[in-house]
């Protein structure tokens, strides 16, 4: 490993932005054999980078030792004692820029994702609203690993083959017949999350389906209690919250044939091993650049912008305009069942 390249990729948070970094950082190492990675994020998130090659995890204990400046200073002279020859920060938030100029200020190059903040502004505003494409962030990071020198090519983007099912997850699973769909009906925001009767309809639709088999994802008691009520005691509805650690949770997902989720975490988590992802959108539009890597367009089922114009109202979820709360409503439970119903038909027809 004489000569080789340690790239530091800044990216503490949230889950789902974490997890798009992934199919990037692999075909970096794939197409930079003189290049290592070192991860730089919070240690729930280790697992997403366990099967990358030539990629190092460092966590950041942001609530702990590396808090506040004394703590980032600590965190700078950890991270300088690995050799870091270049930084890319991701993240572009205040502790992630500190920890790029105290590297700069020693020479090694560095490079910071464009947010487009303000362009993110004017597609969410309710006046003078642009609604278009913004560059997606994975292109962003491109952008940002070519101003250091290394310009990647994602369309030779690798997906791993299914991870061997943990323990936990096949007692769970059990063994694999006909079609896996994973459903992930949560979000952090509520102007994100499908309505719960709508839901509880479209689990039903599938659950009718012979040869269905569906995996609820959630965490928490209040989530967990919720998913329960969704599967009704059906013996191919299966609940996952509170029995799988999150490698373990992994190793499930890499077996679906399909995820339906929110515009959440659990989305990017699919794509990760190239599954076919099925996305809800409320106040928010994949037009911001977060949609799951490598997903068609027309996998992302949007709420009606005729009947609710100013959508998308916000870029996270968070701020919901008087009269939207029911926008998700305009997505039918039988669109999402059709839509489903649809790509699994074509995926095993091809096979």
């Amino acid at each position: 490993m004489s000569g080789t390249k340690n790239i530091l990729i800044i990216r503490l948070s949230a889950m789902g932005d974490v997890a798009m970094t992934v199919p990037l950082l692999k075909a970096l190492v794939a197409q930079y054999p003189g290049v290592k990675v070192t991860v730089l994020s919070k240690a729930f998130f280790k697992p997403f980078f366990d099967d990358i090659p030539r990629t190092a995890f460092f966590a950041a204990d942001v609530n702990g030792k590396h808090e506040g400046f004394f703590g980032l200073l600590k965190l700078f002279g950890e991270l300088r004692a690995l050799h870091i020859d270049a930084v890319a920060d991701f993240h572009n938030v205040l502790r992630s820029k500190i920890i790029t100029r105290l590297f700069a200020l020693t020479g090694k190059r560095t490079a910071t994702t464009d947010k487009a903040r303000k362009e993110k502004k004017t597609l969410t505003r309710a006046e003078n609203k642009i609604f278009r494409q913004l560059t997606p962030i994975v292109e962003r990071h491109l952008q940002t690993l070519t101003k250091l020198g290394y310009p990647v090519d994602l369309s030779k983007a690798l997906f791993p083959d299914p991870k061997p099912l943990s323990n936990e997850a096949a007692v769970i699973a059990g063994n694999k017949s006909g079609h896996w769909i994973g459903i992930a009906p949560f979000a952090q925001h509520q102007g994100k999350v499908y309505p719960q009767g709508l839901m509880q309809e479209v689990i039903d639709l599938l659950a009718e389906r012979p040869g269905y088999t569906l995996f609820l994802f959630g965490g928490g008691a209040a989530e967990t209690a919720l998913l329960e009520q969704f599967a009704q005691g059906r013996a191919n509805v299966i609940v996952t919250a509170g029995k799988l650690k999150l490698q373990q949770e992994l190793s499930l997902i890499s077996h679906l044939d399909l995820m339906l989720s929110m515009d959440s975490g659990n989305a990017h988590m699919a794509a990760i091993f190239g599954i076919k992802v099925i996305t809800l959108w409320g106040a928010t539009h994949p037009y911001a650049g977060f949609a799951p890597f490598g997903q068609p367009l027309d996998y992302t089922l949007t709420a009606d912008r005729e009947k609710y114009p100013l959508l998308p109202t916000s870029i996270y979820g968070n701020k919901i305009v008087e009269g939207y709360e029911d926008a998700m409503r305009t997505i039918t439970p039988q669109t999402v069942v059709g839509k489903i119903s649809g790509i699994l038909g074509r995926l095993f027809d091809s096979k």
